[in-house]
């Protein structure tokens, strides 16, 4: 029988945004060293092109974890907002 492990994912997570486009691996790869300095920030290199058009694109977002945390506040928020309101709307009747 086969055991499947059990794996945390956190799903799509946010979009990569292009912050550069370099001619070389060594320049995109100095440039995402200078963004990995930055807290909760993800950077990575991407190859991209054909044969003859060759580009490496480096590409960040926030940490997924925190964007997630963060949503949950916003969320918690928003209900506590709409509940206040209902509660006002019933105490005027």
């Amino acid at each position: 029988m086969i055991e499947k492990k059990a794996t945390e994912t956190l799903g799509e997570g946010l979009p990569w945004k292009v912050v550069g486009r370099f001619p070389t691996f060594e320049e995109a790869d100095s440039k995402r060293n200078e963004l990995l300095a930055e807290e909760n920030l993800q950077a990575k290199v991407h190859h991209q092109g054909h044969v003859n058009n060759r580009f490496y694109a480096v590409k960040i977002r926030t940490d997924p974890r925190l964007a997630a945390e963060e949503e949950a506040i916003k969320r918690r928020q928003e209900k506590k907002r709409r509940k206040k309101k209902l509660n006002k709307r019933r105490r005027k009747k």
